[in-house]
């Protein structure tokens, strides 16, 4: 059920050129806001947010290798190593030896992850759905379009 929702005082509108800026600012504090409420709502499951981001991503593709899941989550090696360390301390995930490679595991959630990850995917959807969710559709597909198309273009960026 999508509330229609007013534009904001100010907001520029359809004929109008907004200040790149004041869009870039409100892009960062947004993500701010939404990685606190998220927070927030991941400690139902005792979790931090990148711990369940390793868990969802590992139930989308198990058996990566950490420089994979490094990979995927745009962090260094270090960075998921150490969250691995505590998920597998936590039981919610195994590392397995990978065959020909001494160096290396495959990493796997195991039953309590796959159970925490249905938790919290749950616990997003629902937050999505009260948030996001009352946007009406044809705005969430113009912020879908414009998302992709700002990934494409930092996807272009060649500046260091």
């Amino acid at each position: 059920m999508n509330a229609s929702i007013e534009p904001l005082p100010g907001a520029a509108g359809p004929d109008e050129t907004a200040d790149v800026m004041k869009v870039w600012l409100r892009f960062v504090r947004l993500n701010r806001r939404l990685y606190a409420a998220i927070t927030a709502e991941l400690r139902d499951i005792a979790l931090s947010v990148p711990q369940f981001d390793v868990l969802s991503t590992l139930s989308e593709c198990e058996g990566l290798s950490q420089q994979e899941l490094a990979d995927r989550l745009y962090v260094t090696k270090g960075n998921v190593s150490g969250l691995v360390d505590r998920l597998v301390r936590g039981g919610f995930a195994e590392r397995r030896p990978l065959p020909g490679d001494r160096r290396s595991h495959a990493l796997y959630l195991t039953d309590s992850g796959r159970d925490v990850v249905a938790r919290g995917l749950a616990i997003q959807r629902a937050y999505v759905n009260r948030t996001l969710g009352r946007l009406p559709a044809a705005d969430i597909a113009a912020l879908d379009r414009i998302q992709r198309a700002w990934r494409a273009a930092l996807d272009g960026d060649a500046a260091p």
